[in-house]
């Protein structure tokens, strides 16, 4: 749950001074209406968040649809009632939020539609990684969320993801005890190598890691590693990552990943959703 304080802050960046429109107009005090209706098919995210918002200014919700449903053009997402000062300071703000969380979960949920059709069945899941616009982290899950995905990982501090930027340091067969030495010192974790191929998929696997993250191969490349990887006993999960979308989901799951890696939400046009204000 995004904490009060985060809303607080939205709404005093884009009104740190007060409504000075309004308020010079003198229509503060009169009673009125908003209404957020959706412009075009999308999945709905950031509207609880929206209507708190509308709430801390001074308005009450009356009407809100929950973050992941898939609205169509017309559809009403949220309305509330309150003094136009409130209705004013909260109108553009839950907007914005809105429309940028639902672009995040509509690409989301076609990415996630696409790995379920690639399944064939089997589960596949979409993990965002946290390539978003730094300080927008955790509003930019709810978006992830909301489409049906999962974050890859919150930060560098809950999870143990070894890059080649990494293994530069350990020397050429320093990553088997890199990763028991990681496994004494974090029992619990889960241990993830990236690589950019079968040779260092199969080094990875053989040293223990949890999770070997395929960066960047084609779908027949990371079936080739699919392959290698299942022949060795107590083989990893195997993580396609890289220029993954709605595009590739499908070929990827097909050709046997265990999870998609994925930073497609996060580049996005905000969704269309208009807005009505009127008196009552």
């Amino acid at each position: 749950m995004i904490p009060d304080a985060t809303l607080d802050r939205l709404l005093a960046e884009d009104a740190p001074y007060g409504d000075l429109t309004t308020e010079s107009l003198g229509i503060g005090a009169r009673a009125g209406r908003i209404v957020y209706a959706a412009r075009e098919p999308l999945v709905l995210a950031g509207a609880e968040e929206a209507a708190r918002l509308l709430l801390r200014a001074g308005a009450v919700p009356r009407f809100r649809l929950a973050s992941g449903t898939s609205a169509q053009p017309g559809a009403v997402v949220l309305e509330a009632e309150g003094p136009a000062a409130a209705l004013h300071l909260g109108w553009k703000v839950a907007l914005h939020l809105m429309e940028q969380l639902s672009a995040i979960a509509t690409r989301t949920r076609r990415i996630v539609e696409a790995a379920r059709a690639g399944g064939a069945g089997r589960h596949v899941p979409v993990a965002a990684t946290r390539k978003c616009f730094p300080g927008t982290r955790e509003l930019a899950l709810l978006g992830v969320r909301a489409g049906g995905g999962i974050a890859h990982r919150l930060g560098l501090s809950d999870s143990i993801l070894v890059f080649a930027q990494h293994t530069a340091f350990l020397g050429a067969d320093g990553l088997r005890a890199a990763v028991a030495q990681v496994r004494q010192r974090e029992p619990e974790r889960k241990v993830v190598v990236e690589v950019t191929g079968v040779g260092e998929a199969l080094a990875a696997a053989r040293a223990g890691a949890d999770v070997v993250q395929v960066d960047k191969a084609t779908p027949a490349a990371f079936a080739e590693v699919v392959v290698a990887c299942r022949a060795i006993p107590g083989p990893p999960r195997i993580a396609a990552t890289g220029g993954v979308d709605e595009s590739n989901a499908a070929a990827y799951a097909a050709a046997g990943a265990d999870l998609l890696v994925t930073s497609a939400p996060f580049t996005v046009i905000p969704a269309e959703i208009q807005v009505e204000i009127t008196p009552r």
